[in-house]
């Protein structure tokens, strides 16, 4: 049975392991500096984070995400900018328990429903989010300033 909560301050050692997976699995490498900025923001309100765990209390997933103005909408929008859950427990519902509890958030806060990213490589993931949410067809870029050279991410 997994239960969502959220992050706690003694999971930091945890959280550091699923967050480094995370950025091994997208092939990136956040800076310390960086990490430690968003540990501290998850408890500080800025952004925020949810854990999912076993039924002996074993921290096996994460997710983050932040309100943010939209200029659709009089509500707020909800990003879900982060989901990663250990690979031994795909598959057993922790990722759609994770974005079922954001979107229960997201509605208390009186947002708008989470949208989220991720790579179009990202198969088994999609076939979570093919059934949770719905594909808009956007596609995202990001500015490279002149001289710099694009960068594919």
């Amino acid at each position: 049975m997994i239960q969502i909560t959220p992050i706690r301050l003694s999971e930091r050692a945890r959280w550091g392991e699923l967050w480094r997976e995370y950025q091994r699995f997208y092939g990136i490498e956040i800076a310390a500096t960086i990490t430690e900025s968003t540990w501290q923001r998850l408890h500080n309100g800025r952004i925020h984070g949810l854990a999912a765990r076993t039924s002996a209390d074993e921290l096996v997933g994460i997710v983050h995400y932040l309100f943010h103005e939209d200029t659709w909408a009089k509500e707020p929008a909800c990003y879900l900018q982060d989901l990663y859950v250990d690979p031994k427990m795909r598959g057993t519902g922790c990722g759609r328990l994770l974005i079922e509890a954001v979107a229960k958030a997201a509605k208390a806060a009186g947002s708008n429903t989470p949208y989220w990213l991720t790579h179009e490589n990202n198969a088994v993931a999609r076939q979570l989010y093919e059934r949770l949410g719905k594909n808009h067809g956007f596609i995202q870029y990001t500015f490279v300033p002149p001289g710099d050279a694009p960068r594919v991410n």
